[in-house]
């Protein structure tokens, strides 16, 4: 349908075909889930998604404990697709917004079919309207890279956040 998220369940994470950027597990000698929560939504390459999916990422972020970083979860999330729609996709090909929490990280990864088109960093002359994304991404993000998928690529970033209580 023109312009709708289109949502998908979160498959568990012992299943690691369904996972094209989950946070690395710092000890693969022992067997772990390698996150505490993770989410994941497939949407259609339309701008207003952009805001569905930043809304959905910021509410995570409440949601799963760490309210203090939902307004940059949100920016980078916003960045992210953004780059994703007008670098990365192609028509009637979904983007997809991944969304996990460890002990250590919030990390929201972006993946789109464009494997090709990697992004890059560029100076923005002051009269420009575009091209300060990635600037923002270094600012607000602890850690931030590109991963070449067998189709596409994911660009992610992690922010750090305190440990839970209860954890």
């Amino acid at each position: 349908m023109h312009g709708e998220a289109t949502p998908t369940s979160p498959h568990p994470p012992e299943d690691p075909g369904t996972d094209s950027c989950p946070p690395v597990n710092p000890n693969p000698k022992v067997k772990s889930t390698a996150y505490d929560r993770y989410d994941f939504v497939s949407y259609t390459p339309y701008p207003c998604n952009i805001p569905l999916a930043r809304r959905r990422v910021a509410q995570l972020a409440v949601d799963w404990g760490h309210s203090g970083v939902a307004d940059d979860v949100a920016l980078l999330t916003s960045e992210l697709c953004t780059n994703a729609l007008l670098h990365g996709c192609l028509r009637d090909r979904l983007f997809r917004v991944e969304t996990s929490l460890t002990g250590k990280a919030l990390r929201i990864a972006v993946s789109d079919p464009r494997g090709e088109r990697l992004p890059i960093t560029r100076t923005a002359e002051t009269s420009d309207q575009f091209g300060r994304g990635l600037l923002l991404v270094r600012t607000y993000a602890d850690r931030w890279a590109v991963e070449k998928l067998t189709v596409g690529k994911a660009v992610w970033v992690e922010l750090d956040v305190p440990r839970s209580l209860d954890g």
